[in-house]
């Protein structure tokens, strides 16, 4: 195919050896400028400048003309590919509440497979910053505030995607969860709070095989994340062994040429301002060494061609994209996303036979609405409402009536006339999401952590009214509900559903499919219980604890806690067993549906550190597993739970370490302990 000499070729099908010889090959065959135009992005703003749009296309970078080696093709993420046409997912953080790796796995074949159809290599949409406060704006592109759930999907993203030869980015490394400070807060925290928070699920991706790291914006510890060497050089590279390439985000991403390439950074995205002519000239005045370009050169003509030539498992036509196979995995994923928060007197699922007509009330009843319109946007035109879901599914059963709400007297009228009332609300991209200051109207953080007041009055007339009412939230992360949440007798956490969003929730409302999200972060009932945050900061102190960890410590009650989702069946835990092997503590449980209707469960193992002579938390998640169960059936459940995962950073010694004491074992359907089921083992 592609010559470089006579006798070593670019060909499918090479073997690392024979990429590996062909690279220093390359290397020895390259001109100074052809090694900085490799480390650099191109042609972006002309690209913009013809399609008058971001996201029409894969955007190029890398490569070598002359050697005819390819380059990367960049595509966004994370909730499908982001270039028109593109199947729209849930995004992450609802995903994060299906607990579901293997359809999260699923997805990843889906965004690889649309990837290569629309002619790119390299998804950069695997986010799996840790979700430390629900304001974050950018919370929904993240699964969770757990790093070891995070770890979890992401990783299986990152093998979905790269079934298909696509290149996966995870990003944005690291401690990045404040959108609107991005580009100037400086991220402060001790040790142990880097190790066993911020970086696990990065380190498991990355062990995953993940082949490149996007870096953060902010910095860390007063140097920038794209020029960070302890972060770049000494953890990702020399330490977790990653082989692959660190390229930068996009707008600010690097602020200096030598920073850059000594902190560790390959590749400066999306176009050549530090790495060009400044990079060529540092080097020949030897203020820059050349091993440090070809070490950056090495990596990504390595990671390009070990994707590029391999076997492809299908072929990539333009049919693939958003095809009908693909909008149906968008659906069945919006099901098994949504969780029931409440469910007084089984009020759901409505009754058919009796419910003979409906009103989908609220601003975003009839609105698509799938998320933020940053980075991670699928332009899909096809998106499915509530209400268009409800006249899909059952307009010709239902009498199905919608309104807006902006009207209170109306929105009770009809409320009157009608059996059940749902309440569609929340938030939009103009409440939450990627920040673009005098580009986006809207979008960053959140200040307000609840709905708003409009939404509450809402809720509380139309409720006034009409006793059946079902409240749908619809937004990126966690909504304080306290004013309001009494006045209903089901409340549903939708998510941005994507673009099946409103034919799912139909079916679940009316009990074709059974409830199985369960959420991926805590609701405190005060935004005063959570960790401090300033969407403003200049420099900001991240501790120890968050989400779940910090309400225990202080001994807080949530509104819901962590892993908490109800099911229209009801699940009985009896009969934990938890022994040990040699590397492993296995934990068995009896799981039964004791209801009537088949069901999935979300069963989660959580190890206890109470009798820990350092602080730690009272328990930390360890793993999880979904599983069905028909009406009357048990289930005998294993989980594993390797003991390296019970080793805490000694910032002393710099090594993980395993404490000699008893571990307490907790297993049941969400973080909060009155429902788990308690052993114990020493080690």
């Amino acid at each position: 195919m592609i010559n470089i000499t006579d006798d070593l070729k670019i060909r499918k099908g090479m073997s690392i050896h024979e990429i590996d010889k062909l690279v220093e090959k390359a290397l020895e065959e390259m001109t100074l400028e052809e090694k900085a135009y490799a480390m650099t992005g191109h042609n972006f703003y002309k690209n913009v400048i013809t399609d008058r749009k971001f996201g029409v296309r894969a955007y190029p970078g890398g490569g070598v003309k002359r050697l005819n080696i390819p380059p990367f093709l960049f595509t966004d993420g994370p909730r499908g590919v982001k270039i028109t046409g593109s199947t729209c997912f849930p995004v992450s953080m609802a995903r994060g509440a299906s607990w579901d790796v293997n359809l999260e796995e699923k997805i990843g074949e889906v965004i690889g497979a649309e990837v290569r159809a629309h002619g790119g290599n390299l998804f950069g949409g695997v986010c799996i910053n840790l979700l430390r406060h629900p304001s974050w704006g950018r919370a929904q592109e993240t699964y969770g505030e757990d790093s070891f759930h995070i770890g979890q999907l992401g990783s299986s993203l990152v093998r979905g995607v790269q079934k298909h030869n696509v290149m996966a980015t995870v990003k944005h490394y690291a401690a990045n969860s404040i959108e609107n400070a991005r580009f100037k807060v400086n991220v402060l925290m001790d040790e142990r709070t880097l190790r066993e928070v911020y970086l696990p699920h990065f380190k498991h991706c990355i062990k995953e095989g993940c082949a490149t790291v996007m870096t953060a914006y902010n910095k860390f510890r007063g140097e920038f994340c794209s020029h960070h060497k302890y972060l770049l050089r000494d953890i990702l590279k020399k330490e977790w062994g990653f082989e692959g390439f660190v390229h930068s985000d996009w707008l600010k991403g690097v602020r200096g040429t030598i920073e850059g390439i000594q902190g560790g950074l390959d590749v400066e995205m999306p176009r050549p301002k530090y790495y060009s002519k400044e990079l060529i000239i540092k080097v020949k005045n030897k203020q820059i060494p050349i091993d440090l370009i070809d070490d950056s050169v090495r990596r990504i003509i390595r990671t390009v061609l070990k994707f590029t030539t391999r076997e492809d498992p299908q072929k990539y036509d333009t049919s693939l994209i958003a095809s009908k196979e693909h909008i149906d995995l968008a659906r069945k994923v919006a099901e098994k996303s949504m969780a029931l928060l409440k469910n007084e007197s089984n009020f759901l699922p409505l009754n058919l036979e009796k419910t003979k007509s409906l009103a989908v009330i609220g601003s975003l009843a009839d609105k698509k609405n799938t998320g933020d319109k940053g980075s991670s946007n699928v332009n899909q035109p096809n998106i499915i409402t509530p209400f268009q879901g409800f006249k899909n599914q059952f307009g010709d059963k239902v009498k199905v009536l919608y309104e807006i709400g902006k009207n209170l007297d109306s929105a009770q009228k009809i409320a009157q006339s009608v059996d059940v009332v749902v309440i569609a609300v929340g938030y939009t991209y103009k409440d939450e999401g990627e920040y673009f200051e005098n580009f986006l109207r809207g979008g960053g953080d959140r200040v307000n952590l609840g709905l708003k007041s409009s939404d509450v009055e809402l809720i509380k007339s139309v409720s006034s009214v009409n006793q059946n009412c079902i409240v749908v939230l619809i937004g990126g992360s966690a909504i304080i509900m306290e004013e309001w949440k009494n006045s209903v007798p089901a409340i549903l956490m939708a998510w941005y559903s994507g673009m099946e969003g409103g034919n799912a929730l139909a079916d679940i409302i009316f009990g074709r499919v059974n409830p199985s999200g369960k959420l991926p972060f805590t609701i405190p009932k005060d935004p005063a219980h959570l960790p401090f945050f300033d969407k403003d900061a200049d420099e900001i102190e991240y501790g120890y604890y968050h989400g779940y960890s910090l309400l225990d410590k202080k001994e807080m009650q949530p509104a819901f806690p962590f892993g908490f989702g109800l099911s229209y069946t009801e699940f009985k835990y009896e009969n934990l067993k938890v022994k040990l092997s040699d590397d492993s503590i296995i934990a068995t449980v009896d799981v039964t549906n004791i209801g009537d209707m088949i069901g999935e469960e979300i069963i989660q193992l959580y190890v206890g550190f109470e009798n820990s002579k350092i602080d730690r938390p009272r328990k930390l998640l360890k793993g999880f597993k979904k599983v069905e169960i028909e009406p009357k059936e048990t289930k005998r459940v294993s989980l594993t739970v390797n003991k390296k995962n019970l080793a805490y950073f000694n910032p002393e010694t710099k090594n993980w370490e395993i404490e000699k004491m008893k571990y307490d074992i907790f297993v049941g359907p969400s973080s909060d302990v009155k429902s788990l089921l308690n052993s114990e083992i020493i080690i």
